[in-house]
């Protein structure tokens, strides 16, 4: 599934072409070949050596991103790699490593940045309309059938999905809150695994946040929670000067002590009732349009000889915090130092 997002994004986009698929599967990567009119490999050497090609996209399993990336690498291709970057930060760290030792770019997909809501909040930060920042928090209450982790034998696994409700689903959400919000100086967190059979990892988590900045919050992700239409992901950012609630791609709060011009746009294009195709219970309603303003601002990175702005280091953070959460609870939520990852 996210394979066909990642070449949908790229026909669809300014300054790129799809140029090839490679799978390990002869018969799957020819459909996907004749789909979308472009070469495919089922070899993977034979595709890193096609010169025509210069970004690889990855879309693997969660804990398969590593070999591929070390490969590309090698190849001299750039890379563009699907949420999380790897399933521990150790791993990521070495993709990294090995992409600065080659002089090629790691790009992170956190398609979720590119949306205007996410913009007008995050230029709101910036500018301090909130104050001191108080509260901050993040929160995903989705629904996954049995029948969605059974449909691979790496969901639901530490190995391969490297989590579960946090790193799977909720890493976009946990990623926009400390985009806003800043780093995370500790946490205490609790996970569980509440309405599934058979798989590895939570399907329910909370952790208590407290942020550099001294602003207090929570996380709260879980695949657990049943839906007719499916509960929005949403971000509350809450200050001494104003209160902002982002509610999948548009704000169901937008409210600030000193009201400026901007503030009307918010309200008249960004309000709640505007987001559709977020995935809350349904992964494949997600549209690919952030993918492709994600993929377009990497390839301006690279053609301009800049970091993108969802860098290998920024892709890292997210799963940082994850990492976090999974050893405060396995400890039974004892706190998280962020800063020395040690217990405090």
């Amino acid at each position: 599934m996210i394979a066909n997002f990642h070449a949908q994004a790229i026909q669809a986009m300014a300054g790129g072409q799809l140029g090839a698929i490679y799978a390990r599967n002869p018969e799957k990567v020819k459909a996907l070949g004749k789909k979308y009119n472009c070469k495919a490999y089922h070899n993977l050497a034979d595709f890193l050596a096609d010169k025509t090609i210069d970004i690889v996209t990855i879309a693997t399993p969660s804990g398969a991103h590593l070999a591929p990336t070390i490969a590309a690498a090698k190849a001299g291709k750039h890379i563009i790699c699907e949420k999380p970057l790897e399933v521990t930060p150790a791993r990521i760290e070495q993709m990294i490593a090995v992409c600065a030792e080659q002089k090629v770019v790691l790009g992170s997909i956190f398609n979720r940045r590119f949306n205007p809501a996410m913009q007008a909040f995050k230029k709101a930060v910036d500018s301090g309309r909130f104050g001191r920042l108080t509260m901050c928090d993040a929160y995903v209450k989705w629904y996954r059938t049995q029948a969605y982790y059974d449909s691979g034998a790496w969901r639901g696994t530490w190995a391969l999905d490297g989590g579960g409700a946090l790193m799977n689903q909720s890493i976009h959400t946990i990623d926009q809150l400390i985009y806003l919000a800043g780093p995370v100086k500790r946490l205490s967190a609790s996970t569980t695994c509440l309405i599934h059979e058979g798989i590895e990892v939570e399907d329910t988590a909370v952790a208590i946040l407290e942020f550099e900045n001294g602003a207090r919050g929570v996380i709260q992700g879980a695949t657990s929670c049943w839906s007719s239409s499916g509960h929005p992901a949403e971000v509350h950012l809450c200050g001494s000067e104003g209160s902002a609630f982002m509610s999948d791609e548009s704000f169901r709060v937008w409210d600030f002590k000193t009201t400026i011009p901007a503030d009307d746009f918010v309200k008249n294009h960004l309000m709640e009732g505007a987001e559709i195709g977020m995935g809350a219970n349904d992964p494949s309603a997600i549209n690919f349009d952030g993918h492709l303003r994600n993929f377009e601002d990497i390839v301006k990175a690279i053609e301009n000889g800049h970091p993108p702005s969802v860098s290998g280091e920024e892709g890292l953070k997210a799963v940082q915090i994850i990492d976090a959460i999974y050893r405060s609870a396995k400890q039974n939520g004892a706190w998280i130092n962020l800063l020395t990852n040690d217990k405090r």
